[in-house]
């Protein structure tokens, strides 16, 4: 890994949650010696690491809308089995100090959508000044949001914004690039859009790309390649902690569900019916199980099934994609790039800019890009 000093800033919003959480502390690790780097992607040869900013460098701060500081949302994920408790024990000095450039995060109750653009985005520059950062990229790692009703009507701040709007609207005004690694319509959205392409800057997004997804993404191509007809992929996904609080809730869950199946209909090249269920168990905790059952007919419709069952800690799984993102995210911003980067849809659901869900090609695509970065 590149040991150099960075001017690279990470906001997150969301920053004392889970997914957030793991990133810093994973990072810290990484930084120490104290943590391999399995997991992540801007590690393998082909993206070429020294080329990006170091885990080493980067400086990290957010928003929240939590009391419970970095330090203790660290000490339940150890007890939880997510993050070693050795780690946090060794970081715990640097993890307080990092609590200290949280800041309060946006409540639609507290302030209308335009005083917390103004305030939020303030709390962003401020964070760049204070540390004399070059950039910093802002990664939306809060909770998943309820789809739009209307996306096309939503132009102006007078509008009712969804919160990743606003965090999207904050950041573009300060002057930072935009990555939404959770389930939300804010990039999609006309005033969005348009705050976006008036600030020069490159945004990517969105849901991020972590387990039952991911390998549907690399599976699901095969059946289309040997010429199978998949007539069926039922997906049942049990998860616990906040996550699987939030996705209890159907409206919001449709976010997930939506952004899970339309990766697969453009691989198979055709709506593929079956269930999709997200529930809540909560007693899981941090982990979530999955179970996938396949249907599919062969040479003479002889009909056969594929089962797949999978259990994953989604912070885990999806702290070192956040690390990429911003490694990425950096250096294209570095190399003057603006506007969607949609060959970053490797790492999501549901790309944005992007038409291309099948892993591999977007593997291809990624490197192509990453190479291009430095010419």
């Amino acid at each position: 890994m590149k040991s150099t000093k960075s001017s690279t800033g990470v906001w997150f919003v969301g920053a004392r949650g889970s997914v957030a959480t793991t990133a810093v502390v994973g990072a810290l690790g990484v930084r120490h010696g104290l943590a391999p780097t399995t997991g992540l992607v801007t590690e393998l040869p082909e993206l070429d690491p020294d080329g990006l900013p170091g885990l080493d460098g980067l400086v990290f701060g957010g928003h929240d809308v939590s009391p419970r500081s970095l330090t203790k949302k660290a000490e339940a994920l150890a007890d939880d089995g997510v993050v070693p408790a050795v780690l946090v024990a060794a970081v715990g000095a640097e993890l307080a100090a990092i609590d200290d450039d949280v800041r309060h995060g946006y409540d639609p109750a507290e302030e209308s959508v335009a005083e917390a653009v103004e305030r939020l985005a303030a709390d962003i520059a401020g964070f760049r000044e204070r540390h004399d950062l070059e950039r910093v990229v802002v990664v939306d790692v809060a909770s998943t949001q309820p789809p739009a009703q209307d996306p096309e009507s939503l132009r102006t701040l007078d509008d009712d914004l969804p919160v990743g709007a606003v965090y999207a609207l904050a950041a573009f005004a300060a002057g930072a690039p935009y990555v939404t690694f959770t389930p939300s319509p804010c990039l999609r959205l006309p005033v969005v859009i348009e705050a976006a392409e008036r600030s020069g800057l490159p945004y990517a997004g969105c849901d991020g790309k972590t387990g039952e997804t991911l390998f549907k993404s690399a599976l699901a191509p095969m059946f289309a390649s040997r010429n199978l007809a998949l007539r069926s992929w039922a997906s049942f996904n049990l998860l616990g902690g906040g996550d699987g609080a939030t996705l209890a809730d159907p409206v919001t869950a449709r976010s997930k569900t939506d952004t899970k199946r339309s990766g697969l209909d453009a691989i198979a090249g055709h709506a593929v019916p079956g269930p999709m269920h997200i529930d809540q168990v909560e007693e899981l905790g941090e982990w979530k199980t999955a179970w996938d059952h396949v249907l599919f007919d062969g040479f003479l419709g002889t009909r056969m099934t594929m089962q797949i069952t999978w259990q994953g800690c989604d912070s885990a799984l999806a702290a070192p994609l956040v690390l990429d993102l911003v490694r990425l995210t950096a250096a294209a911003h570095a190399a003057g790039r603006s506007g969607a980067l949609s060959e970053l849809g490797f790492f999501f659901k549901d790309p944005i800019g992007g038409t291309e869900h099948r892993l591999a090609e977007q593997w291809r695509e990624l490197v192509t890009w990453r190479r291009g970065l430095d010419a």
